[in-house]
């Protein structure tokens, strides 16, 4: 499949960049998406971070060099670890010693490059629906995302945690646009600038002191409903929709932003739906 091919060909280029250091952006675009959801499908497919994938394999090769009779320095070096060090405790995290004890009959740990295939599993159906909507403005409050995936999982709870403790929400919710009803968390993680996230909501009411706008494009979205304790319950539906429906439904990732809905957003038991931005695949 098309998808699979693309990963694959991601995966080919940052084997081949592990000494130095990838563009992820390039990884992507071999992939078909953006840096941010590139990211977040090897994630949920892998069950690791990509940086983490990226370390483990690095400190593989570097066993090998020191094996091979490499010198500590040149191979930390080699693998863009300025401080001996930062590649000592990269080193030790992965095979439980430091560099200088790698050698002939040391037990040290392999990780093989990743290969990703179609396995197909259990039939579990998703409900969603397709919605094609015209740009719209939405307004709130942002805040700067990281492009490592596992940091943002720790940041966007703590935006929603700031915004539930400044009155954000009691102040959005009056400007709220019947038309797209919602309390809305966007990614807006699909260009070549700065990714952020936005807790906001669609409106044509004057700016509030405080907060900006932003205007999401024009785009078609698959959307899928969810509930449950947040963020669990959300990153979890993410997670399904990534690795069970995106890779048999004919699409792919559009550059546009991830957009969820919450329409009972109690953080114990929210209802929410998560609009996944797609374009038909290319024949």
């Amino acid at each position: 499949m098309d998808w699979v091919q693309g990963l694959n060909q991601a995966m080919d280029y940052l084997e081949e960049h592990l000494a130095g250091e990838p563009d992820l952006r390039e990884a992507a675009r071999l992939a078909g998406c953006s840096a941010y959801h590139f990211q977040r499908m090897f994630s949920y497919l892998a069950g690791m971070p990509l940086s983490d994938y990226l370390r483990r394999r690095r400190m593989s090769l570097a066993a090998e060099d020191l094996l091979a009779g490499e010198k500590v320095l040149e191979v930390a070096l080699k693998y863009g670890y300025d401080s001996p060090t930062a590649f000592n405790r990269a080193f030790q995290g992965v095979h439980g010693l430091p560099p200088s004890k790698a050698k002939a009959g040391v037990p040290l740990r392999a990780f093989p490059p990743i290969r990703f295939h179609v396995t197909v599993k259990g039939a579990v159906e998703m409900e969603y629906r397709m919605v094609k909507k015209e740009a719209f403005r939405v307004v709130g409050l942002s805040s700067p995302m990281s492009h490592d995936l596992e940091e943002n999982f720790r940041n966007v709870p703590a935006l929603w945690a700031r915004a539930a403790q400044e009155n954000l929400i009691s102040r959005l919710v009056p400007l709220m646009d019947p038309e797209m009803p919602g309390l809305l968390g966007i990614s807006d993680c699909g260009g070549e600038g700065e990714y952020r996230y936005l807790i906001a909501v669609a409106t044509s009411a004057p700016l509030p002191p405080g907060l900006e706008e932003f205007t999401v494009p024009a785009c078609t979205w698959a959307v899928f409903p969810g509930s449950g304790p947040m963020p669990q319950a959300v990153q979890e539906l993410e997670q399904r929709i990534v690795t069970q429906w995106l890779p048999g439904s004919g699409c792919e990732y559009a550059n546009a932003p991830d957009l969820e809905v919450y329409l009972s957003p109690d953080p114990q038991n929210a209802t929410f739906e998560v609009w996944l931005p797609v374009v038909p695949k290319e024949k």
